[in-house]
């Protein structure tokens, strides 16, 4: 058994709350940094090594993209590449750039069975979302296909959805989007070939149609990397009558042309 599959058996007990082991076990395998395994005073934490190397994004950012800008023109900025081609929702956000510790978080979660680390990062998304994550707002968690889930075990992003609400109060629909469509991975595509591998994959089940009616919808991934998913999603929903609409991802892929405002 790995270190990592140990910390998440051992986690899975201690949410049980059992209070003897929950006594026992931290003392049996100590709480550590979830990407060195450095020892920590107490779990759910990073090293000072690899927090130095979580890169977080913040103002100056395009008010629509969320994107980290190369100049500061005032809060209402809009990049050129948004000015360009509008996404079919009203705000996106993220709370680190993907690259260094948090796209090694990531990697964490969704690939070694790692799920109680959305407790650890929840925190940094709810932060990053301050002005998306209104209230009223339902969050809906990016879907996987029923092959992919019967073989990750969980989705990841239903398990941020899970951790930021304890924090928030908001509801959770986490079938208010389904993927019908088994598609391939979107790794290696380009933004063009991603939408075209994306269309026709995603559907509002008919059980939910009233209840997303005209309502505050929160999209929720762990990476936004193009942006074909969300907006795939988001056409889908707005088809279905749903209210406006955002998106909250743990991370982001930043290019260049998404920094430039002229």
């Amino acid at each position: 058994m790995t270190f990592m599959t140990l910390k998440t058996k051992i986690n899975f007990v201690l949410n049980l709350g059992l209070l003897p082991l929950q006594k026992l076990l931290p003392l049996l395998v100590p709480p550590a940094c979830p990407l060195c395994f450095a020892v920590l005073a107490e779990d759910d934490g990073l090293c000072a090594t690899c927090w130095k190397q979580l890169d977080f994004i913040s103002a100056p950012i395009c008010h629509i993209s969320g994107a980290p800008l190369d100049v500061d023109l005032g809060p209402e900025t809009v990049s050129l590449a948004v000015t360009k081609n509008p996404p079919p929702y009203e705000k996106a956000r993220a709370a680190f750039r993907y690259q260094g510790s948090a796209a090694a978080l990531v990697k964490r979660l969704k690939f070694s069975d790692r799920p109680e680390l959305a407790r650890l990062l929840a925190p940094f998304m709810v932060r990053a979302g301050k002005d998306v994550l209104r209230a009223n707002a339902i969050l809906v968690p990016v879907p996987l296909h029923r092959r992919r889930l019967l073989g990750r075990r969980f989705n990841q992003a239903a398990e941020l959805c899970r951790a930021m609400a304890r924090e928030t109060g908001n509801e959770i629909a986490f079938e208010g989007v389904v993927r019908i469509k088994a598609t391939r991975p979107q790794i290696g595509l380009t933004r063009r070939n991603r939408k075209h591998n994306l269309k026709g994959a995603f559907a509002v089940p008919k059980s939910m149609k009233d209840y997303l009616q005209g309502r505050t919808l929160v999209l929720v991934d762990d990476v936004l990397t193009t942006g074909a998913t969300v907006e795939a999603m988001s056409e889908t929903l707005r088809q279905a009558g749903a209210g406006p609409i955002y998106v909250l991802t743990l991370a982001r892929v930043v290019r260049p042309e998404q920094m430039r405002v002229a």
